[in-house]
């Protein structure tokens, strides 16, 4: 009892700490949020400090920067974790930041300046985070830059998994760890109850009341859960120390941050022993109302079929909702679909532990009413009459499959929103943040494949809404690294663009005139800006923009050539394209951004925060499988001990009647997979089923995935080839007629 304990409260821990852990990095990170004064409230003065966030992806981590300018005079504001603001040329650090920057020196170019010291804890969200306050002049601050209020939110700006995101987070680690848990702690309550309930009835007999043998029962119970929790927050609180220098991918914490707070001590410290005392209290109570059928080993009541007031009604719903999915008719989103669903897949977890006693009793009656062979009918006979003790073996292994499937379901949908599969990567730079010899020397970066340049046409009066249009310019081997194009380009010519996969611009017809603003190459300010007249022709020419792509919204293409000498648009951005490897994205971004510090590079549909919670939530589900895995093998070993103990005076009993060892080996084996078989084919379906409807209602295009079948199907048969090795060893050669004595 008081190791089940313990290993049971070290997971429940563990589980109640992540939302703490999050919660953490999140206050952490809002503490931090630079706060820009009002610009409709204030006029910029000599006395305001100046900042700018840049955030870029490090591979599928984001990589922030701050460029601060402090006021000529006055006091500025301080983020946590610094003691002053840095001076022009002076860079901060987080550790992680300098580890990086130690190992790959290209990573420099993002950081102009001297790194002159280190963030200290408070300042970050977690020990691997790339956080670094650039100091700058205030003449060479991008002018974007806005004047800095003060320093903290009351949410976080990037949070580590978004609030909707994380009560999927919530609901699918309890189905996957605490309900093995609740049932492998009743096990373990249930057989320590048990083995004490010959000792009770014993006393009961020698005149001890009823009242007097359930408080022994009582004192005993709790204070075995006691130490066994208390034994598990040891562990955790070890594990806590140990995990926090290697972290999960994605996901690392302070070992503050992972020590329970006083709810879930009160959880782990009260919750298990009561649990412990309302599970062992019916056979105590048992014992002390009827000790001597429990000294004689009474025939037990059959179970009920109660679970199948859960089971149903659980199945029904996650079914309604697959045929739903399979018409067509997928219901919309709303608040019912957040309710029914969580609930349905409740109701069928633990439909499926309570329903599989009184349908393996049913099943096993009807198979040795017609089985001709000896071992199958002894053992359908067995789990006929006592069907709890197998289940005991099986149950936490069926919950474990079927959470499986439920996880499955919550990554596939999270793969929907990972990053593109398109062959070419695009990034976007504003063209008023670099200058041409900049541009120049990005087309010689490593990996970059073309650049392309994107104009919007001018509008004189704003006041005045007119059509507009966008335009490429580029030549066709340039746009030809960006898209796939139909034969037809010509350089040189205007081209209207067409692309079938999105919708066509109206406004783009043949024969209309459009403006574009244009200045002077070596100026960034459009004050001394020239007009360029285009007169849209019928030449067209077909394209296909490979997803995410900046020319989606293209609809004409301007050579080069067209453009006066020294010239560019006034208004519009620099693409460049490269591969999609994660390497030479890294590459390109690093190169980008050691020839442009400030610039704002954006990697086009590569959501950096995205991809990050992506990762965290994947790390806290497989640390969340394992719990699960840990507790499913944990109540397998605690029952297959027990039965072993339990089955002893009925092996002996059939080997002296003359049962063979072969025919005894078989019983236990088939007591076993019986049981097992049932819950676990029950539990694929179900599981399946409850996947499909959590898709379904999710809104994504992925319904009926077929990916992770082969992985459970192997992962069943595994489990039903180790439980019936584990059923061998209850029959030995040996026989003690002593296991025999008392009865």
């Amino acid at each position: 009892m008081s190791l089940g304990c313990s290993l049971g409260v070290a997971c429940l821990a563990a589980v109640l700490t992540i939302p703490a852990i999050l919660s953490a990095h999140d206050g952490r990170s809002a503490a931090r949020a630079p706060q820009a004064v009002p610009e409709v409230m204030h006029a910029r003065s000599a006395a305001d400090t100046l900042f700018l966030t840049r955030q870029d992806p490090y591979g599928a981590q984001p990589f922030t920067r701050v460029l601060v300018a402090r006021p000529v005079a006055g006091p500025a504001p301080v983020p946590p974790g610094l003691e002053r603001l840095p001076m022009p040329g002076e860079v901060y650090v987080s550790p992680r930041l300098r580890e990086v920057l130690a190992a790959e020196p290209g990573l420099a170019g993002l950081l102009p300046g001297r790194v002159t010291g280190t963030i200290g804890a408070a300042g970050l969200a977690g020990p691997d985070e790339l956080y670094a306050y650039l100091g700058q002049t205030r003449a060479g601050i991008p002018r974007d830059a806005r004047p800095l209020a003060s320093f903290g939110s009351s949410h976080s700006p990037s949070p580590a998994v978004d609030a909707s995101t994380l009560d999927i987070l919530r609901f699918t680690l309890a189905c996957l760890v605490l309900l093995p848990l609740a049932v492998f702690l009743s096990v373990c309550a249930r057989l320590s109850a048990e083995s004490r309930s010959r000792r009770l009835a014993s006393l009961r007999l020698l005149g001890l009341s009823v009242k007097g043998t359930l408080r022994v029962n009582a004192v005993e119970t709790v204070a075995a859960a006691l130490l066994g929790a208390l034994l598990g927050i040891g562990a955790y609180l070890l594990v806590n120390e140990v995990v926090t220098r290697v972290g999960l991918p994605g996901l690392r914490w302070y070992a503050a941050d992972g020590r329970p707070a006083a709810p879930t001590l009160a959880a782990c410290l009260l919750g298990c022993p009561a649990l412990a005392w309302f599970v062992g209290r019916h056979h105590a109570r048992e014992a002390a109302l009827s000790p001597l059928s429990v000294r004689r080993s009474a025939q037990r009541t059959p179970p009920r079929p109660y679970g199948l007031l859960l089971l149903l009604p659980g199945l029904g719903v996650i079914t309604g909702y697959c045929v739903l999915g399979a018409l067509g008719r997928t219901p919309a989103e709303g608040p019912a679909d957040a309710v029914l669903v969580p609930a349905a897949v409740l109701l069928t977890g633990a439909g499926l532990v309570l329903s599989l006693g009184p349908i393996t009793s049913w099943l096993a009656r009807r198979i040795a009413g017609r089985a001709q062979s000896l071992p199958l009918t002894l053992a359908m006979r067995r789990n006929e009459v006592e069907p709890g003790s197998s289940l005991r073996v099986v149950t936490g292994l069926v919950l474990l499959v079927y959470a499986a499937s439920l996880t499955q379901g919550v990554l596939v949908e999270l793969s929907q929103i990972s990053r593109p599969t398109s062959p070419t990567q695009e990034y976007r730079v504003t063209l008023g943040d670099v200058t041409p010899e900049q541009r120049a020397r990005m087309a010689r970066v490593d990996g970059v494949r073309a650049q392309a340049l994107t104009a919007e046409s001018w509008i004189p009066d704003l006041s005045n809404p007119a059509p507009r249009i966008n335009a490429v310019v580029a030549t066709c081997a340039q746009l030809a690294a960006f898209a796939d194009l139909a034969p037809g380009c010509v350089d040189g010519r205007v081209q209207r663009l067409t692309d079938p996969d999105t919708s066509e611009n109206l406004d783009a017809r043949p024969g209309a005139a459009f403006p574009f603003l244009l200045r002077p190459s070596a100026e960034p300010s459009p004050a001394r800006a020239e007009k360029l007249s285009l007169t849209l022709p019928h030449d067209r020419l077909t394209l296909h923009a490979r997803q995410p792509s900046a020319l989606t919204s293209a609809d004409v293409r301007i050579p080069p050539s067209l453009l006066p000498a020294g010239t560019l648009p006034a208004k519009g951005d620099l693409l460049v394209v490269t591969g999609s490897e994660p390497t030479a994205v890294r590459t390109a971004l690093n190169g980008i951004g050691a020839l442009a510090p400030t610039a704002d590079v954006e990697a086009v549909g590569v959501n950096v925060e995205a991809l990050q919670q992506i990762t965290v939530i994947k790390s806290l589900l497989a640390s969340g499988m394992v719990l699960g895995l840990v507790i499913g093998v944990a109540a397998f070993v605690v029952s297959v001990a027990d039965r072993a103990m339990e089955r002893r005076g009925q092996v002996t009993a059939l080997a002296l009647l003359g049962a063979r060892p072969a025919t005894l080996r078989t019983v236990q084996c088939v007591q076993v997979l019986l049981p097992l078989g049932i819950g676990l084919a029950a539990a694929l379906v179900a599981g399946r089923l409850a996947e499909s409807s959590y898709l379904i209602t999710g809104g994504g295009d992925v319904f009926w995935d077929a990916d992770g079948l082969p992985l459970l199907l192997a992962s069943a048969l595994g489990v039903l080839v180790v439980a019936g090795l584990a059923a061998l060893p209850l029959v030995r050669r040996h026989v003690d007629p002593e296991h025999i004595g008392r009865d």
